[in-house]
């Protein structure tokens, strides 16, 4: 396994913030039961769809593995969201400061070029190694 790096870490605070802007948005947008199932269940389902589908070679083990461009495109949709939420909430500088971060950081790490390249054809769908 590969030693972490620095934007490693960038990438997982990003990962954070992104599912903590959801639900910023959930509290300050509804009331009530819903503002605590919005606050708190959103982002618990957003967090287990980053979490399960994965390409081989990304840290931690995949549960359903995906084409690599589906996995960019879910990375995209996922802080297109939390940029959106903190938009809506009326943050819109975080909102700005989050989306500059991201770009950035998918340039400065690889990542977008690592997707986008990535080959996954012939990958079990349980079992990465065969």
């Amino acid at each position: 396994m590969d030693s972490l790096k620095f934007t490693d870490l960038i990438q997982f605070v990003l990962e954070i913030v992104a599912f903590v802007s959801v639900g910023y948005w959930g509290w300050t947008q509804h009331e009530g039961i819903v503002r605590v199932l919005t606050a708190f269940g959103l982002p618990v389902v957003v967090a287990a769809v980053w979490g399960i589908f994965r390409v081989p070679n990304d840290p931690g083990k995949a549960t359903v593995v995906i084409p690599a461009k589906l996995r960019l495109v879910l990375e995209i949709a996922v802080f297109a969201l939390a940029v959106w939420c903190l938009y809506a909430a009326g943050q819109r500088n975080p909102a700005i400061a989050l989306a500059v971060i991201v770009i950035v950081q998918y340039v400065i790490s690889g990542r977008f070029v690592f997707l986008l390249t990535h080959k996954s054809v012939g990958v079990h769908p349980t079992n990465p190694d065969h």
